[in-house]
């Protein structure tokens, strides 16, 4: 199922060549910025027959994403913008480009998601949610309801990330904030890891219960250095998690591990999570070349070394450092047979020995599992080579959503431009907003 790295490089050129153009307190009061008309964009590539669109930009640092049924759009944003920390974008006439953008809350964060009449958000440390009326609108954004709070918060990987699944449970990553747990100022790791009783995974609080604590939580899953894309597949009934890897091996142990090899490893990977799950953080890693769970060098791994007897095994693994934020199974009809039920991933960072990222990709499964190797869905956000680059990275895909109509929407965390992917004969394709990424 895994690719080699080096098959995947040339894998990688294939896709590329048939590639066509194509302070957790709430706010008091909204607010209303009416958009402008989008510039041109650089392209994307995307698939024969799919279309991408820009439907808004200059949002700030967006995040994740969550779309209703009537096709209203909320993000959440990590740093305020206006004052505001979630955005309700619509498009009032219908032509494919957001018009009405109205702000609230006034906490930065990740989270979003929609489920059961009811907006859920997380700040870095919280999660609130928020009543929704028929049409899927936020009814009182000045009072939303507490849910959780007292979740870690550190100096790096402060995103909380969400989701909810059936029985009124909702899943929160926290990330460690050491990269492998090590004694500071030195290659030696902690044992036991003392972050895995409050950090590296994700733990279950109740979506429907009111100002519960951290210690309120149950600890689902363990031995996930940072999950940022994450979602609940409802063909599987099951959380599935995107897993940033680590890094740093060469820096205190160049006997073991070349420049070159920290650039290639490990991967990052994608698990189905099940109640006392252990994914291995920080004790062993992925090696997706090698297709085997490594002991980490920190305790006793020599690059070779094989571990994690006990340990969950990856069900598809990607390039080190590509950096995962957004995962969504789709559950549409718009887009070919192919992708039904597949998981798209959006990748916010790049691989230094491939010269890849920024990018939206694929992973057909079947009955519940991966069926293939993954592929290159929409590519070129960063707007420039990234072998010899030409200018600055333009975007970053962040989080991903579904519209009513089956088309994907794109969040870029960098610039705040709002990408849509259609496929060709959709009725709700709009010309005028096609152009916006095709002119030059």
């Amino acid at each position: 199922m895994h690719t080699s790295f080096t098959g995947l490089t040339g894998l990688l050129a294939v896709l590329i060549a048939v590639h066509s153009i194509g302070a957790d307190r709430h706010d008091k009061t909204p607010s209303t910025h009416q958009a402008t008309k989008p510039v041109p964009a650089t392209d994307l590539k995307v698939p024969a027959g799919f279309s991408a669109s820009i439907v808004a930009e200059d949002l700030g640092p967006t995040r994740h994403i969550a779309v209703t049924k009537t096709g209203d759009i909320y993000v959440k944003l990590s740093k305020l913008k206006d004052g505001k920390g979630i955005y309700r974008l619509r498009d009032t006439n219908k032509d494919g480009i957001i018009d009405e953008q109205t702000g609230f809350g006034d906490y930065p964060g990740t989270g979003i998601y929609i489920k059961n009449g009811y907006l859920y958000a997380s700040s870095n440390s919280g999660i609130y949610r928020y009543k929704l009326n028929e049409n899927e609108e936020v009814m009182n954004p000045d009072q939303p309801e507490l849910l959780v709070s007292g979740l870690r918060v550190k100096t790096r990987d402060q995103s909380k990330s969400i989701v909810v699944d059936n029985q009124n449970n909702i899943y929160v990553n926290i990330a460690s904030d050491n990269d492998a747990c090590r004694e500071a100022g030195t290659g030696k790791g902690m044992m036991p890891c003392p972050l895995l009783d409050s950090a590296a995974g994700i733990w279950q609080f109740k979506a429907n219960v009111p100002n519960q604590q951290f210690s309120d939580g149950i600890r689902y899953a363990t031995g996930l250095k940072n999950v940022v894309g994450l979602d609940w597949n409802a063909k599987t009934n099951s959380l599935f998690v995107m897993q940033h890897g680590r890094g740093q091996f060469h820096d205190f142990y160049p006997q073991y591990y070349t420049p070159q090899q920290s650039a290639e490893l490990p991967a990052e990977t994608m698990y189905e999570l099940h109640k006392g799950d252990d994914a291995g953080w920080p004790y062993i890693y992925y090696d997706h070349i090698q297709r085997k769970k490594i002991v980490a060098p920190e305790y006793g791994g020599d690059g070779k070394k094989t571990g994690g007897e006990k340990t969950i095994t990856p069900i598809a693994a990607f390039p080190a450092h590509l950096g995962p934020n957004g995962l969504l199974f789709y559950t549409g009809t718009l887009f070919p047979q192919k992708y039904r039920n597949g998981a798209f991933v959006a990748f916010h960072s790049q691989s230094s020995a491939l010269h890849k990222g920024y990018m939206v990709a694929f992973v057909p499964f079947k009955n519940g599992k991966p069926s293939g190797n993954w592929e290159i869905f929409a590519d070129n956000f960063a707007g420039t080579d990234l072998v010899k680059p030409t200018g600055p990275v333009q975007h970053r895909p962040c989080g991903l959503a579904q519209g009513p109509d089956g088309s994907l929407y794109v969040t870029d965390d960098l610039n705040g431009t709002l990408f849509r992917i259609a496929y060709k004969g959709s009725a709700a394709q709009s010309p005028k907003a096609t152009a916006a990424v095709n002119r030059k």
